[in-house]
This record gives C-alpha cells, structure tokens and sequence, in this order.
C-alpha cells in the first residue's frame, strides 16, 4: 500500500484527476490518496492558497499527485508551484517530451527529457524595488556549485538508467560569466565521471532554434530553472502542446508528480479536458513508487487509445464527441 497525497486543483483539476486516479486504481496498484486542498479553492476554503494541513499531508507521505493550480500573476501570493518546490527541496523537474502516434505535429521523431534545477535561478524569490516610488525593480538570479552539481549529475544518472546516451547542458555563461559559467564549469566537472555517456553543450539561444529544426539531436537536456522552465514548453509544443506533458518534481526522498498546464477554468465542468498529462504523471508517479508493471501498461493503453482516435477528448479528435471520462474508461478497458 502507498500513502499518496492527491491535490485535485482548480479549474479543470478535479475531472482530470478523478480520471487519472481511476485509472491508476484500475491497474491493480493499492493506493491510500490522502485528499489535500491547494489553489484558489484552498483559498476560498482555509483563506490560504496553500494551508499547513496539505504541507503536513505531502511531509508524511512524501510522495504528491496534483492537478492544475490557479495562481494570480503579477501581484499577491508567489507561485503555488514554486513554493511547494522550495519547501521540500525538490530540486529536479523532469519533463518528458515524445512523440504521439494519433497526433499530428510538425515533427514525429521527438524523444527529449528537459531536466531543469528548481530551486534556484531567477526563482529564488530575491527581488525588490530599488527606488520608493517602485518604478525600477530588480531580481537576483542564485546560481550555486551544490545545486548545480546534484542537478547535472541527477541527469547523466537519469540518462543511464533510462538507457539514454547523451546529455546536452543549456547554458549562457557567453554573457552571464559568473552564474551560468559557473553552471557550466560544474557541468564539465561532472561530464568527466560519465566517460560511457556522450556530452554537448550549447547556448540557450542556440538551443531554441536547433531544438525547432532538427530536435532528434537532443536526448537529455539540463540547464537552469528559468531556461528549463521555456525549454520545456517549447519541447512540449513539438509534441502537441501542454496537454499531453507530464512534469515531476524529484527530491532526496519526496516527489510530486503533476500536470504542467493551466487549470483552464472556461472549460471546467464541460468533460472535454484531456486528462493524458495527469495520467502521464501518475505513470511517473508509478514508476517512482516502483510499479514500473501496472505504470507499462496504462502507459501502452493510454498511447492506444490516442493512437486509435475514437474515444478521445476534442482537443485530440474533434470529431470522437467524446470526452474526459469516456477516454478515461476507454484506456482502462485498453488495460484489460
């Protein structure tokens, strides 16, 4: 039995991950969901986005499943995500992108993993206002040789046991000498102790544009919060869009397993949001949980189902007039 933490979210949150927890129940895997608020439904609820009951919850199971979550921009509470991030040093976010049988893209060759640090970078909170009338505001990127060299290491250990046999570091150290060139130096450092492991390394800018001519170049891509935060919703985008990308967020012994995109509130309550990133993470979810079995096989129903086209939500076959949870049943009965 596995003690799992299950915020639903907001928005579109609470359909998707009935549909992900019924599959991830169909598979046979016993799971204790240990329900917790968070999001603009927490607020409404406890007056706090994110309460000290749902950070009690993760800190006993260690282990979290979550949905979309609302967060205002610009002014008001930080970032749900990044909080959550920074309380239990979940320093590893992992995003898989690969192609989709069923989905039309402009490339169908894409199999990448963007690795990004993230609890540093320009998401480590130190900004301010540098003058009393608040007209010049600045933000402190924290670039450390520690956090640095877990991350990259975490990503040739990835490669490796993920059969994967190449890793790309993303950098700027061109024009920011002291924080990415210190990401860079490390980077080297740690490509020397994976002599069986092909190593590149390339400008951010760089990256972008060779990502989007040829991304069967890549394989495994590690680089800073910020530039993995858009490194992979580009990669993403090469495959479909956020809708079908799983993201995990790894530490020393916690983890949370989520969808990657909004919570898309104009749709909520209407069955037709796709639920495959949500199931894509639970698939993560299982893998780390080590049922890497019943984590196969929704994995090959769920690429079934979409490869099929027939009972799918309207984003992926506008013309299946089908939705969240007729494609969530259609992937369990592909499971048996």
């Amino acid at each position: 039995m596995h003690n799992v933490t299950l915020i639903k979210g907001d928005g579109i949150g609470p359909a998707i991950m009935d549909a992900a927890v019924k599959i991830i129940d169909a598979s046979g895997v016993e799971i204790d969901w240990h329900e917790a608020d968070a999001g603009m439904a927490a607020f409404d609820k406890h007056g706090t986005p994110l309460p000290e009951q749902t950070l009690q919850s993760i800190a006993e199971t260690r282990v979290a499943f979550k949905g979309p979550l609302t967060t205002a921009s610009g002014k008001g509470f930080r970032s749900i995500n990044v909080e959550l991030r920074q309380t239990y040093d979940l320093y590893a976010n992992v995003r898989p992108a690969k192609s989709w049988r069923g989905v039309q893209t402009r490339f169908d060759n894409v199999d990448m993993v963007i690795i990004r640090e993230n609890t540093e970078g320009l998401y480590s909170g130190l900004e301010h206002f540098l003058t009393n009338k608040k007209d010049i505001a600045e933000s402190l990127a924290v670039v450390t040789r520690q956090g640095s060299e877990r991350i990259i290491d975490y990503a040739f250990q990835y490669a490796r046991s993920h059969a994967r046999n190449k890793v790309t570091i993303c950098h700027k150290a061109n024009i920011l000498k002291y924080t990415q060139g210190l990401f860079l130096d490390v980077g080297r450092e740690v490509a020397e102790k994976y002599p069986d492991m092909e190593f590149d390394e390339k400008i951010i800018d760089a990256t972008c544009m060779h990502m989007v001519m040829d991304p069967s170049q890549f394989d495994v891509v590690v680089t800073t919060n910020m530039f993995g935060d858009i490194l992979s919703d580009l990669a993403a985008g090469l495959v479909g869009g956020l809708g079908l990308i799983p993201g995990a967020n790894i530490g020393a012994d916690t983890a949370l397993f989520e969808a990657v995109h909004g919570s898309a509130p104009d749709i909520a309550g209407r069955n037709i949001a796709n639920p495959t990133a949500v199931i894509m993470a639970g698939i993560m979810m299982l893998d780390y949980l080590g049922e890497q079995q019943a984590a196969a096989r929704i994995k090959k129903a769920t690429e079934q189902v979409i490869a099929e086209g027939k009972t799918v939500t309207p984003d992926l076959n506008p013309a299946a007039q089908t939705g969240t949870r007729e494609m969530a049943e259609a992937i369990i009965a592909a499971m048996a």
